[in-house]
């Protein structure tokens, strides 16, 4: 497993490199960064969503673009609220962005509602960027499944035929490959059920062993552990949206799946690990993707 020093290495002779061609840039053509698309809801407390999203596009050095699926009244304590946008819009938005800018990936997060993600579904076809990366956001910070069945069903038969990589946690992943996942042998099992609906890679979140913390990777042939230590703090709202979008801009960037992956893991322990000690909110902070 590639060391959260290794990946701080990468990223601080990229930021160098940047650095010397933003110096150098009268001699030099201008370097384009990829477009990065996350289709998600509005986390007014600014941790999760669409929010964390762009923090982690920003930090990866692309260039970070949105369509807001919901808007949330929400803090570190509880979602008071939550108020969904039209399918119409949304698909009015990714018109917009989608039909200009274009993207060299695309992320979703929070679509809720089954018209959103046939929408998304039918946009994402349509316009085919280079990578997708869905985040099948169904279960609540308590594991507790937020919607009907028919919305995992559309989940797994519209949008993972499209997906080069889907990211559940457990609970998810539950849902989805329709049994338990606790145990890392059961993780494994969902994996390759998830990966059967169509996405070649799955990348499952959360898993517990020996006290470490484990996220199970399996590219379709082979399944990879990637452990971390076991980071005791309750800031970790949005670690998940950083996992997710991380993976969409190093895959972007032009890095490997496997690569990316390996990468994004790093990244997102290293955010954890450096807002571990913050207290913002009396309740469940933020990750520091910077």
């Amino acid at each position: 497993m590639i060391a959260v020093g290794c990946f701080n290495r990468w990223l601080f002779f990229y930021q160098m490199s940047t650095r010397s061609s933003i110096i150098n840039h009268q001699s030099s053509p201008p370097v384009q960064p990829p477009k990065v698309l996350t289709i998600a809801g509005s986390d007014s407390g600014g941790a999760a969503g669409l929010q964390a999203d762009l923090r982690t596009f920003a930090a990866l050095k692309v260039y970070g673009m949105s369509v807001v699926t919901a808007v949330t009244a929400q803090n570190s304590i509880a979602v008071t609220s939550v108020h969904p946008l039209p399918p119409d819009f949304v698909a009015q938005q990714l018109d917009a962005v989608l039909s200009d800018y274009g993207a060299t990936a695309v992320k979703t997060g929070f679509l809720g509602r089954t018209a959103v993600i046939e929408t998304v579904a039918a946009k994402l076809h349509e316009y085919a960027p280079g990578f997708l990366v869905i985040d099948p956001v169904l279960v609540n910070h308590q594991g507790k499944a937020m919607f009907p069945e028919e919305v995992t069903a559309v989940y797994a038969t519209r949008l993972f035929p499209l997906a080069d990589l889907v990211t559940p946690n457990r609970a998810e992943a539950a849902l989805l490959a329709g049994m338990a996942v606790n145990t890392l042998a059961e993780m494994e099992k969902a994996a390759r059920r998830i990966s059967a609906l169509g996405p070649q890679n799955v990348l499952m979140k959360g898993g517990r062993d020996e006290g470490d913390m484990v996220d199970v990777f399996y590219d379709g042939d082979n399944i990879i552990h990637m452990r971390s230590p076991y980071i005791d703090t309750q800031n970790t709202h949005g670690s998940g949206d950083t996992l997710s979008a991380a993976v969409c801009a190093l895959l972007a960037r032009g890095m490997g799946m496997e690569t990316a992956v390996r990468q994004a893991h790093q990244f997102t322990v290293h955010a954890i690990q450096k807002a571990a000690g913050w207290q913002l909110g009396a309740g469940h902070g933020p990750v520091a993707q910077w």
